[in-house]
C-alpha cells in the first residue's frame, strides 16, 4: 500500500462510494453491492481486519472466516438471483486488499462461458429504488 495513496478499503473514502454501495459487515469481511450491475447482484466481499495485500498474509483462522464469509455471500447471491454460475474475482493489480467479485453469471447475459469484464464497454446501473431491491435482497438472504 502507498501511503500517498492509501487503500480505498481502508480509507472508505468517495473512490469507494463511487464504485460501491455497502450492504452490511460479516465476521471477517464488509459486503458491498458494486454499482455496475451488468452482472445483476454482483458484490465484493473484502477483508475488513486491517490491510493484508495478499490471502496469504491472514493467519489460518482469519482466512477461514473469510472465506466463510465469502461463501456465505455468495450462497446468498444464488439463493436471491438464482443464476445459472457464480464467478469469483480476486484481484488486487491496481487496488491491492484481500477482496473477491461475487459475479453471478446467467447463460442469457453478457460474458456467458468467459471471464466477466471488470468494467464492461456498455454499463449498467440502476435506480436508487432498484439498487435498494437487490441489496435488501441480498440482505434477506445473510439473515442469520
Amino acid at each position: 500500500m502507498n501511503s500517498a495513496n492509501p487503500c480505498m478499503y481502508c480509507s472508505n473514502d468517495n473512490r469507494l462510494t463511487d464504485l460501491m454501495i455497502p450492504i452490511c459487515e460479516l465476521e471477517m469481511s464488509k459486503v458491498y453491492l458494486f454499482k455496475e450491475q451488468t452482472y445483476h447482484g454482483r458484490c465484493v466481499v473484502a477483508f475488513n481486519r486491517g490491510h493484508r495485500n495478499e490471502l496469504f498474509e491472514l493467519s489460518d483462522e482469519e482466512r477461514n472466516a473469510f472465506i466463510r464469509d465469502v461463501s456465505r455471500v455468495a450462497s446468498a447471491v444464488h439463493t436471491a438471483f438464482s443464476p445459472q454460475k457464480i464467478n469469483y474475482g480476486a484481484y488486487g493489480d491496481k487496488m491491492p486488499h484481500v477482496h473477491f467479485h461475487i459475479v453471478p453469471k446467467y447463460e442469457s447475459a453478457p460474458k456467458w462461458g468467459s471471464t466477466f469484464d471488470m468494467m464492461p464497454e456498455t454499463r449498467n446501473y440502476l435506480t436508487d429504488e432498484k439498487y435498494t431491491e437487490v441489496i435488501e435482497a441480498i440482505r434477506l438472504q445473510l439473515q442469520d
